[in-house]
């Protein structure tokens, strides 16, 4: 009987991980055919990533490079959704729309920013230092 219901949990567990990844997958192809923001802050990332590797000595500030970059598209991917969310609910003008709207943006801004202090300390420490 305990073998059972374990295999019915490893089943549910294998199809959940599944269509975690089928749903995310598709979300990244909804995000590169409708987000022009996510389509150009892509190509500059995946043209940073090489860079990333290289210009980092220490595995630590690798990871901070890389990860630095993917914090923006991750970022961007929910700016997205939360102005997919918006415009679902209408298109006329509501001041709490443009807040969320906004609030979604500052936080693409900032996660921009902070990629851009990470590589420009290390940059400093690489080449400067």
């Amino acid at each position: 009987m305990g073998s059972k219901i374990m295999q019915v949990e490893n089943d549910t567990m294998i199809r959940h991980i599944k269509n975690a990844f089928v749903y995310s997958f598709a979300g990244l192809i909804a995000a590169w055919k409708n987000e022009l923001a996510f389509r150009g802050e892509a190509v500059v990332i995946a043209t940073m990533l090489p860079i990333g590797f290289w210009m980092g000595r220490t595995a630590i500030e690798r990871a901070l490079l890389i990860g630095s970059c993917l914090l923006i598209l991750i970022t961007e991917l929910l700016n997205s959704a939360v102005e997919t969310v918006v415009d679902r609910i209408g298109l006329e003008h509501n001041e709490l729309s443009k807040r969320a709207k906004d609030l979604g943006s500052a936080a693409a801004f900032i996660s921009m920013i902070s990629a851009a202090i990470v590589w420009g300390l290390i940059a400093y420490a690489r080449f400067l230092a």
